[in-house]
């Protein structure tokens, strides 16, 4: 199982971007799917996260300007920036909650970071 995301680059402030997720491999379910962010010197922190079942829950910073979206049936998930600001620059990375055939358990899985730039 890997998780493969794509999308940043640098973008001014005001700006938008969207950032994409596909998870591949030996999958029987995934249950949580979503972004966290790390800044330089800063810890690793939630953006968004969605369920199987369609709920979404956001970091605080984000709220009302990123929109997280999901495609069971593609195992992937979008996240929408807008109005990006300075302080939204990180690595992002995706992250995955996943049942791989064969297990009874859940793992966590996570993709290498796509870097977002915010800056004029």
């Amino acid at each position: 199982v890997q998780l493969q995301a794509c999308g940043g680059g640098l973008v001014q402030p005001g700006g938008s971007l969207r950032l994409s997720c596909a998870a591949s491999g030996r999958i029987s379910s995934i249950t949580v799917m979503g972004w966290y962010r790390q800044a330089p010197g800063k810890q690793r922190e939630l953006v968004a996260t969605t369920s199987s079942g369609g709920s979404t829950n956001y970091g605080d910073s984000v709220k009302g300007r990123f929109t997280i979206s999901r495609d069971n049936a593609q195992n992937t998930v979008h996240l929408q920036m807008n109005s990006l600001k300075p302080e939204d620059t990180a690595v992002y990375y995706c992250h995955a909650n996943i049942v791989a055939y064969g297990s009874i358990w859940a793992s966590d899985f996570w993709g290498h970071g796509t870097l977002v730039t915010v800056s004029s």
